[in-house]
Order: structure tokens, then sequence, then C-alpha cells
């Protein structure tokens, strides 16, 4: 248990100092400001704050910092979002986002594994046809496949994916979809960093009448595979509560929590 204590440990201080110290934000060409001590991204949908794990801010001065950022958003008419950790500084950060006006979003988890020990696992489903696209259509269809399982409109992400692939190419980016038939079931992508260790296991939602097949465990290691070919060693994830044994079960540790805190206009 303390060797698994310590790895944990220092894999976290490696997230730290590898993704959110130096996150790649803006890589895609998605438009940042740098404001210490945090950098603003406006992504298509909401804009978002990256903040380190302390800002060496308090009290007063920590809720002048969010007031800043809030008007800032404000002023755009935009909603924002900042993401928390469950190792940040101080300790009643996300009551002050509160009393700000921010409100919380699903908790999750924070799963890092290595691209190796997904080396060998299955990635074939019977009855569905994983493959890769960079196609507008497929695109179109990823956000009408999210707008139903989530229940509000993800349209804009098929937007977002198109600009990716355009900007990162495949270096970047890589995008699978799941099929059975003619119907899109699932799709997830993987996100490289330029210069980092880490890369990012997004997207895998899956039709609630395709669940425990094993399509999300299958689209793992496809994308653990291409992150392995471009010499990339980890693989993180924010893993809901579902998500959460599968790749515990493939190997992937949790290191600590993350919440999205959303403010948004009116």
């Amino acid at each position: 248990m303390k060797g698994r204590a310590r790895e944990r440990s220092a894999l976290l201080s490696l997230f730290d100092s590898d993704v959110r110290a130096r996150s790649g934000l803006g890589s895609d060409g998605t438009p940042t400001e740098s404001v210490p001590p945090v950098t603003r991204v406006y992504y298509p949908a909401r804009g978002f704050i990256a903040a380190p794990a302390d800002t060496g801010l308090r009290g007063d001065a920590l809720d002048a910092l969010i007031a800043r950022e809030v008007a800032v958003f404000a002023a755009r008419g935009e909603s924002v979002e900042w993401k928390s950790y469950g190792y940040d500084e101080p300790s009643d950060l996300t009551d002050r986002l509160v009393a700000a006006g921010f409100e919380p979003e699903d908790q999750e988890t924070l799963l890092v594994g290595t691209s190796d020990a997904l080396s060998g696992l299955a990635t074939k489903v019977d009855g569905i046809v994983i493959r890769e696209t960079t196609q507008h259509g497929d695109l179109a269809a990823i956000g009408r496949l999210h707008t139903e399982i989530w229940g509000e409109d993800w349209t804009w992400i098929a937007d977002d994916l198109r600009r990716r692939l355009d900007r990162l190419g495949p270096d970047g980016i890589r995008v699978l979809v799941a099929e059975d038939g003619d119907r899109l079931v699932s799709a997830a992508w993987l996100v490289m960093r330029p210069d980092s260790s880490f890369a990012g296991l997004w997207g895998g939602s899956t039709l609630e009448s395709h669940r425990g097949r094993g399509i999300y465990r299958a689209l793992a290691p496809r994308r653990a595979a291409i992150a392995r070919d471009h010499g990339i060693r980890y693989l993180q994830v924010d893993a809901s509560d579902a998500s959460r044994p599968t790749l515990e079960r493939l190997g992937f540790l949790a290191l600590t929590t993350t919440t999205p805190f959303v403010w948004s206009p009116g």
C-alpha cells in the first residue's frame, strides 16, 4: 500500500508540473490570455480559467481575483469554468467560488495510467465497428450523439473537433467512433500536447442501449496505442463514477478529484 501511495504522489507531482503548470493551453489555436496567476482560455462553448494548484492568494485577495475573472466574462456575456482539484489551496477556494456565483458540476476523478499497460488488451467488440475519422459528417454525428446522451445541446462539439483537427493534425488529436450498423453509438478522442509526457483521453460517451458491451473498454487501448506510437507514456482521464471502475481495472490510478465550477451570466 505504501508503494502505491508513493506512486500516486509521484504521478500527481508530475501531472502538476507537466500538465497544470505548462498545459499547452492555446496550442490548438484557441485564444488565450495570460493574466497571472491564471490563464484565460476562450473556448467556443464557454471560457476556461486555468489556475495553478495554489495562486498564493488568500482571503480578500483571492476574492478579488475571482471577482476580476467574473467581470471579464460578464462583459463578454459568456459562461466560464474554473476547474478545481482536490489538492488545491487554500481549502476554502471552492467556498469562495460558490460565494462569487460559481456552481459546481459533477465531481470526477483524475485517473492516470501508462500507454504500455494497455498494450495487448482487446480493441474489438462483437458487432461494433471502431474506426478513426476526420470527416465532417462523423463530427456532426458526434455532436448529435452527445446531445442525445447528455440531454443538452452538444452540437458545438462538431465545430470544436473540426477546428482542432485542422490546427493540430494527427500528431495532436485523433478521433475515433464506434458504430452498430449505420448508427453511431460511441465516440472518443485522444489529445496529445507538444513536449508533454501526458495525453488526454476525452469523450468515450456511449449510448445507454450499448453500455456494458466493452465499447468504452476497447476505445481506451486503441487510443493508448496511438499515444505509445508518439512516445507518450502517460494517459490522463477525468473519469465519471461510471467509467472509473473500468479504467481502474485497466491499471489506471486514481490521483485526486476534480470539479468544474461554472459561472454563467444572468
